[in-house]
């Protein structure tokens, strides 16, 4: 049995997984800090650690298509005028493609449509919508190129021994540009 650690003041849905064991190898251990809110259908993978005050929030008449992924910190916003009548009146999430890829910290705002095989930069703040198969990041969300145009992963990272993130953006890959673009 793996090594789960709960705070005090969990409130978790029934339907919630918390302690999954995912098919990567990885650590088998989960801690979740205290006064963590966890909501139907939500899954936490063992080899996890959050902290306190955890809640993961899905806006209502948000559509997310099949295999899309959404990193941890990804906001989704519904109402563009928050408070104001006529703005409940056409309340509506963003649609996310098939296969969209939305990187870490990742803000969605109401009516935007990312298309499917997209991949989102960490941080990103989406106002309006992204072609199929693109890579959009900055803020505003800006297209920096196509999903097939980038450079393979193996090219832009480092091993790096003795350490349990076992990797490293290599020497010379600009962090946060397009210079990950380019050919495979």
């Amino acid at each position: 049995m793996p090594d789960i650690a709960v705070g005090k003041g969990l409130h978790a849905d029934a339907s919630a997984i918390i302690g999954y064991r995912s098919s990567r190898a990885g650590p088998a251990g989960l801690v979740l800090g205290a006064d963590a809110v966890i909501r139907s259908g939500t899954v936490i993978d063992l080899g996890s650690r959050i902290g306190a005050r955890f809640n993961c929030y899905l806006a209502q008449f948000s559509e997310i298509a099949d295999d899309a992924f959404l990193a941890p910190g990804v906001t989704i916003a519904n109402d563009l005028y928050p408070g104001q009548a006529s703005s409940a009146a056409v309340m509506s999430g963003p649609l996310i493609g098939a296969g969209a890829q939305i990187g870490v910290n990742v803000t969605i705002l109401p009516f935007v449509r990312i298309g499917a095989g997209c991949l989102i930069g960490a941080g990103a703040v989406v106002v309006r919508d992204v072609p199929d198969g693109t890579v959009a990041y900055g803020n505003p969300a800006t297209v920096r190129g196509e999903v097939r145009g980038l450079r393979a992963i193996e090219d832009r990272v480092d091993a790096v021994a003795m350490s349990v993130s076992r990797y490293r953006l290599a020497a010379g890959v600009p962090r946060g540009s397009a210079a990950g673009m380019g050919q495979r």
